[in-house]
């Protein structure tokens, strides 16, 4: 079978992509660092962030979507957050079984101050970069991540 020879686009790409998955392992290295003393992962405190940012509390299926995550790996760690207390769960009144994640008090006091860790920590990486890469970068990401979002799964036989 031939194979299909990459295009300059796709051969760009494919570096870009293997530079992100590093990227990705070293943010979530660096983030638990950061977090580690307010006993956070960077799993924990992108679920707590989830959270804040949804406009309304939602259930684990819909926080799992919004992280483009695994609902059950979501679950796990929300079961953690609700154990540690900084989450709970309401009843849903739209579906008995799905219950919904509510940030707590102490849920709220450990991501603001994770968010006061990372300022410095974002301004200093951020140092060096122009503002208008770092938006085009933006741009990029968020034109895959839709691509990927709707698109149908990849062949593994072509």
């Amino acid at each position: 079978m031939p194979q299909t020879k990459r295009t300059p686009a796709g051969d760009a790409l494919s570096d870009l992509i293997l530079d992100l998955f590093r990227l990705n392992s070293l943010l979530f290295t660096a983030g638990d660092r950061l977090v580690a003393g307010l006993g956070l992962t960077s799993a924990r405190w992108q679920i707590l962030g989830a959270i804040v940012a949804a406009e309304r509390p939602q259930p684990v299926a819909w926080l799992a979507r919004d992280l483009g995550a695994n609902r059950q790996n979501v679950q796990r760690i929300v079961n953690d957050l609700d154990r540690d207390g900084l989450v709970s769960f309401e009843t849903n009144p739209h579906h008995r079984r799905a219950q919904l994640v509510v940030l707590t008090d102490k849920g709220r006091q450990a991501f603001d101050a994770a968010m006061r860790l990372q300022s410095p920590w974002v301004n200093g990486l951020s140092e060096g970069l122009a503002v208008k890469d770092i938006e085009t970068m933006g741009r990029i990401v968020a034109a895959l991540r839709e691509k990927l979002e709707s698109s149908v799964e990849p062949d593994a036989r072509a």
